[in-house]
C-alpha cells in the first residue's frame, strides 16, 4: 500500500509543480524577461517546490536524513540526468549567454557553503537564514544581468488574466504540500520494511521523484532549441536547492548532517558541479558530454545500492 501511496503522490508532485511553473512562465513572460532568467529564477523555484515540500516536512517530521539527502540527489540528478539527457536530444546547443562568466560560480558555490556549514554536523537557524540570503543575493544578481528580449508574439494576443493564473497557481501548491506529506511518510515505511536507511531513499527514489519537473521542463526546452532555459533551470534549481529548501528546512528543524558518513554522495554531487563548471567553460554543449554525465550517474547509483 505504501508503493501505491508514493506513486501517487510522487505524481502529485509533479502535477503540482507543473502547473505552477506554466504559470509563473506566463508571468514572466509578460513582464518580457530573458529566457535564461525565467529558467534561472521563476521556473527554478517552480520546479523546486516539491524538494522544498518533501524536505521541509521530512524537517518537521524529524526525518532530518531525507531532508538533506533529497537535496544532495536532486542535484545529482539534476546535473547528471537531467543536464545528460539535454545533451543527447538537442540538435544543437549554443546558448546565448555565457554561462561560464557570468553563472559558473553559482553553480559550485552553493555546495561548498553547504560543507562548511556541515562541518559541525548540524544546520541550525543561524546556517538556514544565511542560506536564504545567499537566494536573495543569488536573485538579485539574476535580475541585475537580465538582458530583456521581444516578447512572444502568441503573447502579446494572449489574453492575461490574474484570476485564473493565481487560481491555478493555489492548485499547484496544494498538490505539491499534499503530495510531499504523503511522499515522505510513504517513503519512511518503504525503507523501514526493506531494512534501508531513509538517506538511501531520499538520496535516490524521493531525489529522483523530485527531479521529473526539472527533467520535463528542460528536455521540452531542449526540443524547442531553448537552451538557455534548460540550463538556466538546472543551475537555478541546485541554487535554490542547496540555499532555500534547506535554509527553509534548517530553519523548521535542525538538521544533523554527517559529512563523513556520506562523503562519497556528498563528493559526486560537488563533482558533476565542478563538471558543470568545466562543460561551460569549454563550452561542450554536446552529446559526449551527455554521455559522461549519465555515466557518472550510472556509477553513483551503482555504490549507492552496492
Amino acid at each position: 500500500m505504501d508503493f501505491i501511496i508514493f506513486l501517487i503522490s510522487m505524481g502529485a508532485l509533479v502535477y503540482g509543480a507543473d502547473f505552477i511553473i506554466q504559470q509563473s512562465e506566463k508571468i514572466a513572460l509578460h513582464y518580457n524577461i530573458s529566457a535564461f532568467v525565467i529558467g534561472a529564477t521563476l521556473v527554478a523555484l517552480g520546479t523546486s517546490l516539491p524538494e522544498m515540500a518533501v524536505s521541509m516536512t521530512a524537517s518537521l517530521h524529524g526525518n532530518g536524513d531525507i531532508a538533506v539527502s533529497n537535496v544532495i540527489g536532486s542535484t545529482i540528478f539534476n546535473i547528471a540526468l537531467v543536464l545528460g539527457a539535454v545533451f543527447l536530444i538537442a540538435k544543437k546547443i549554443s546558448p546565448k549567454r555565457d554561462l561560464f562568466a557570468k553563472d559558473s560560480a553559482w553553480a559550485l558555490f552553493p555546495i561548498l557553503v553547504f560543507i562548511l556549514m556541515g562541518l559541525d554536523g548540524k544546520l541550525n537557524t543561524t546556517d538556514g537564514v544565511l542560506f536564504l540570503l545567499l537566494m536573495a543575493a543569488y536573485l538579485a544578481f539574476l535580475i541585475g544581468s537580465n538582458q530583456m528580449e521581444e516578447i512572444d508574439e502568441s503573447l502579446k494576443n494572449e489574453k492575461f488574466a490574474w484570476g485564473k493564473t493565481a487560481g491555478l497557481l493555489l492548485v499547484g501548491f496544494i498538490f505539491t504540500i499534499v503530495g510531499a506529506d504523503f511522499a515522505v511518510e510513504s517513503a519512511s515505511n518503504i525503507a523501514r520494511s526493506f531494512g534501508m536507511s531513509e538517506w538511501i531513499i531520499g538520496l535516490f527514489l524521493i531525489a529522483f521523484g523530485t527531479s521529473l519537473p526539472e527533467l520535463t521542463i528542460s528536455i521540452k526546452a531542449a526540443r524547442n532549441n531553448n537552451a538557455d532555459l534548460a540550463i538556466g533551470n538546472i543551475i537555478g534549481s541546485n541554487v535554490a536547492n542547496f540555499t532555500m529548501v534547506l535554509g527553509l528546512s534548517s530553519i523548521v528543524n535542525t538538521l544533523n548532517v554527517n559529512l563523513s558518513l556520506y562523503f562519497f554522495d556528498i563528493a559526486a554531487a560537488f563533482i558533476l558541479s565542478l563538471m558543470l563548471v568545466f562543460i561551460t567553460a569549454n563550452r561542450l554543449y554536446n552529446k559526449s558530454a551527455g554521455i559522461v554525465l549519465l555515466v557518472v550517474l550510472a556509477l553513483v547509483i551503482q555504490n549507492g545500492l552496492a
